[in-house]
């Protein structure tokens, strides 16, 4: 069995997520054999130099996870792509690139943070790029933290002001990019969250000339209250949310 859950926007400010999330780990995550984070774990990171006591509890968990015999695979999501190397070997995790294609059980399954599939929405997708190009990413890397909280705190504010004027199918996925990503690996089956929009998806896609029905899984955010997760199996991939105690 897997497990796969996104969008946990872990931080200190909403303690009762951080506690849902750890209570996770040590209840139903050991039952895996490997456990994917597909972006977002985090709210902010502005680098694992910015690392508090909040941030290593994390990781000490994740890697006591790890040790105990579960995988454990991280994705960068919009709010934590400076996350780095550091972190991950604290936590004892595995980086995967975005987009990444899984065969668990000789199926290929492509796994995304879900951001890239929003190509509507022009201005983020200008300014993902422009962040995740090697040469800025590593300007921004060598500034000094303070600059880097006081940008990320901009970029936030902006980030708020600008999504309350971008209307519901901008921020969704565009169905073509869906369907042209998921024919480009080969895959019936595609498993990302960002959207917010937990949900099953029926569609078809071509591969080797002919049209296949195809599912596409969306991930659901955590809130106070309850989480999302995807339980894949050989014989079934399920959506579920879970109430917290």
């Amino acid at each position: 069995m897997l497990l796969l859950v996104s969008d946990m926007h872990l931080q200190e400010n909403r303690p009762i997520l951080t506690r849902a999330f750890l209570h996770f780990l040590k209840t139903d995550a050991p039952k895996a054999k490997a456990l994917y984070l597909l972006g977002d774990i985090f709210n902010l990171w502005v680098g694992d130099d910015a690392m508090t006591d909040f941030h290593r509890e994390v990781a000490a968990a994740l890697k006591s996870l790890a040790e105990s015999g579960t995988a454990v695979f991280i994705m960068h999501g919009n709010r934590d792509f400076a996350l780095g190397q550091d972190f991950c070997k604290q936590a004892g995790c595995t980086l995967l690139k975005d987009p990444c294609v899984i065969t668990p059980f000789d199926q290929p399954i492509l796994l995304m943070h879900g951001d890239l599939l929003c190509t509507q929405d022009i201005g983020y997708q200008r300014m993902r790029r422009l962040l995740r190009n090697p040469f800025i990413n590593f300007i921004l890397r060598n500034l000094s933290l303070k600059i880097r909280q006081k940008m990320a705190g901009q970029a936030r504010k902006i980030s708020k002001s600008s999504a309350t004027k971008k209307t519901s199918s901008i921020v969704d996925v565009t169905q073509q990019e869906v369907v042209r990503l998921m024919e480009k690996y080969q895959t019936t089956c595609l498993i990302h969250g960002h959207t917010h929009r937990p949900a099953v998806h029926d569609l078809e896609i071509e591969l080797n000339n002919k049209q296949l029905p195809a599912k596409r899984y969306v991930l659901g955010d955590w809130s106070d209250q309850k989480g999302w997760k995807i339980t894949l199996t050989e014989e079934d991939i399920q959506l579920s949310s879970f109430n917290f105690g």
